[in-house]
């Protein structure tokens, strides 16, 4: 089971899972972020900071979770990867799509 918690940070929604994204866990993380993105608001931050390790379930989620943001008017992007999470978001290409950050407040700055 994913603990997904979150915070409204600036106008954006903070989403802050930990540990890991699997397909074990990646629909409970799904249903848990959209519930969270239809209260709004509509900018939406995946913070990685404990988040160890994500699959190629969790990349799905993260993009359902991005197309349900941009529908939406908003956006998503990602901040705070260690180092496994941001290899696989880089051989992904998911950091070219949503872009990555070194801090919440650069990732808040990127979607303006």
């Amino acid at each position: 089971m994913i603990n997904l918690n979150h915070e409204i940070s600036v106008g954006c929604l903070v989403l802050k899972p930990s540990r890991r994204i699997d397909s074990a866990n990646a629909k409970a993380f799904e249903d848990d972020a959209h519930a969270l993105l239809d209260q709004g608001p509509v900018k939406v931050i995946i913070d990685s900071t404990d988040l160890d390790y994500i699959s190629s379930a969790g990349l799905r989620v993260i993009l359902t979770t991005a197309k349900k943001a941009k529908a939406a008017g908003g956006g998503l992007t990602i901040a705070c990867a260690t180092v496994n999470v941001k290899e696989v978001l880089v051989v992904s290409g998911f950091d070219g799509i949503f872009g990555m950050h070194d801090s919440i407040a650069a990732a808040v700055a990127a979607l303006g």
